[in-house]
């Protein structure tokens, strides 16, 4: 059986089938559709959507809804996560289970809010005070906007923080055939916290030590408290300035996410042994390079291809396996080199070249081509 479908109502099929309970959005091309479509649907499986007065205050209710046990989900662009910036930090602070959808377009500021782009890949992760660590993920087809919106759930709730699902316009919005059985359901479990956290004697809402542990959350309106706060705060959230408790805090942040890397890192690694040239991409994008690699074989050129699909934290194990034997990297991306430069960090001396377009258009499988035979 196929359908005749798109990337956002894919995510949204994702959020439902992942247990989402509450969504709050504001409009945004090209993030709007799943705003509707939750608006839509949300109501009629029990949860809650919300359509708010902006961008801020669409995460502040998402943030909220989240540490009251609802699963939450919120959508916007480049222009709107320039607004959560801040509340996307009290997300990494407070520990929130909370995934939020950038359809990314061209920038800056409005840019072309009906333009594709891939402009927030460095934005997601450094965009908040700090510099602790973010989990992102990057579909690259419709079937995977549905099965990473899943994973993207699972991951929220299993490591307390905030977990992006980056598409694109092109990806969001055009709709394509997909036969049925490519919608590959990713296990989600239940959140873990409830009945068997009540009234424990030495509950604790965060905990340090070790520092890549998480603990869950509490269940709402139980007999345990726990303290939200932006600020830093020891295991019952108590504010305090204590070097040690600040520091074992700060580790822990880090720690929880870069100490399980094995377990979000994802690729899809299409690999020749022989081959000198390995081409990168990801999102929309790697639909264009696995295109030209196959039309690279048909001429008789041995070449690699890697989709990246776990932006951050860089899947560098998995990287570094496919540079082995290779020559020359070829990163071909909606921007002007923004994850070149992690290729370029982990590629040791090998030559990286990126294949970029900044004009609203997609890359052509033909650039990415012509740029494998430019040796």
């Amino acid at each position: 059986m196929r359908e005749y479908t798109d990337g956002a109502t894919a995510i949204v099929r994702g959020a439902l089938d992942a247990g989402c309970n509450f969504f709050a959005g504001y409009p945004i091309s090209p993030a709007t559709s799943i705003l509707i479509q939750m608006l839509r649907d949300l109501p009629g499986v029990g949860g809650v959507a919300v359509q708010a007065e902006d961008e801020i205050a669409s995460i502040s209710l998402c943030i909220g809804a989240a540490m009251a046990g609802a699963r939450a989900m919120t959508a916007t662009s480049g222009p709107g996560l320039s607004l959560y910036s801040e509340n996307i930090g009290l997300a990494i602070m407070g520990e929130v289970p909370l995934v939020i959808a950038d359809v990314q377009r061209a920038g800056p500021a409005t840019g072309g809010a009906t333009s594709v782009g891939q402009g927030d890949v460095q934005f997601v992760r450094w965009g908040t005070s700090g510099g602790y660590p973010i989990i992102a993920l990057a579909p690259s087809s419709v079937p995977e906007c549905y099965s990473l919106t899943l994973k993207a759930f699972d991951l929220a709730g299993r490591f307390r923080c905030p977990v992006f699902v980056m598409t694109d316009k092109e990806l969001n919005l055009t709709t394509t055939t997909v036969e049925a059985d490519e919608f590959v359901r990713v296990p989600v479990p239940d959140r873990p916290g409830g009945k068997e956290q009540e009234g424990q004697a030495g509950f604790r809402p965060y905990q340090y030590n070790p520092p890549d542990a998480v603990p869950p959350l509490a269940i709402f309106g139980g007999p345990n408290v726990t303290r939200f706060t932006g600020s830093s705060h020891d295991e019952q959230g108590l504010l305090l300035k204590d070097p040690a408790v600040v520091g074992a805090l700060n580790r822990h942040l880090h720690e929880k996410i870069e100490g399980h890397r094995d377990e979000i890192e994802m690729v899809k690694a299409d690999l020749q042994p022989e081959a000198r040239t390995l081409v990168v991409g990801y999102g929309i994008t790697a639909r264009a390079m696995e295109e030209a690699v196959q039309t690279a074989r048909n001429e008789r050129q041995v070449v690699s291809a890697l989709t990246i699909q776990s932006l951050w934290p860089v899947p560098e194990q998995a990287i570094q396996q496919a540079l082995d034997g290779v020559e020359r990297v070829i990163v071909a991306e909606l921007n002007l080199g923004e994850y070149r430069r992690e290729i370029e960090r982990i590629a040791g001396g090998r030559r990286v070249v990126g294949l970029y377009r900044v004009d609203g258009e997609l890359i052509s499988p033909e650039q990415i081509v012509a740029s494998i035979d430019n040796q």
